[in-house]
């Protein structure tokens, strides 16, 4: 499956001039990228398909400090990824302008993934599953709420600490009008599921579904 380059999301860093159709992510192409686009079209580091499926095969990419395993797969935002024979470690964001760009970071910091909590259910023998806007889901007993925000450590295999969305915390905007602005909350407004954040000089509102806390 291929997207028509004219109608790729408007948050992908890849120009609209150029080959008629881009390759389309297997699973949520509006909230990450396709492996191959990230890898070809922005790092740069492969020139064709054909060297991407390459190095898959020869795992020397690691998403989430694990193997790679499909070019269409979605690399989504704060998503890790290494490049194995060169030791580079990258992290996806999101620019002022709400656009994925990809970040050098620390081979410390490609073990770790900030996700926010979008479900949470107790199951048998009261243990809490929390349900993660990436799809993922764990078994914790740590004390954190839907539209928190958990740390994940990926070497140890376990969540670090929770960061809650409240009053002061540290926040990015990941969907909307505002994407990609970051501030500090300075209220939540309940009734309206919305958060009143400051954003350098001016004040704006989110809607609480839009914003990820972040450390």
């Amino acid at each position: 499956m291929h997207l028509k380059r004219q109608k790729v999301p408007k948050n992908y860093p890849v120009e609209r001039k150029g080959t008629a159709y881009i390759v389309r992510a297997n699973f949520d192409y509006r909230k990450g990228m396709p492996l191959l686009v990230v890898l070809r079209d922005i790092l740069k580091v492969a020139r064709t398909k054909k060297e991407v499926k390459k190095a898959i095969h020869s795992k020397n990419i690691l998403v989430n400090n694990k193997n790679a395993v499909d070019e269409k797969n979605s690399v989504l935002l704060f998503d890790t990824l290494t490049l194995v024979p060169s030791k580079k470690h990258y992290r996806v964001e999101l620019s002022e302008v709400g656009k994925f760009e990809i970040k050098d970071i620390t081979e410390s910091e490609a073990n770790k993934k900030i996700s926010k909590i979008v479900d949470k259910k107790t199951l048998k023998g009261k243990k809490t599953q929390l349900n993660l806007g990436d799809g993922r889901n764990f078994l914790s007993d740590i004390k954190c709420n839907i539209n928190d925000s958990i740390l994940i450590n990926f070497k140890d295999k376990k969540i670090e600490k929770c960061l809650p969305l409240k009053e002061k915390a540290n926040v990015i905007v990941f969907e909307g009008k505002h994407i990609g602005e970051k501030g500090s909350v300075s209220k939540i407004i309940e009734g309206r599921k919305m958060a009143e954040l400051n954003v350098n000089t001016k004040k704006i509102n989110v809607l609480i579904k839009q914003l990820m806390a972040i450390e």
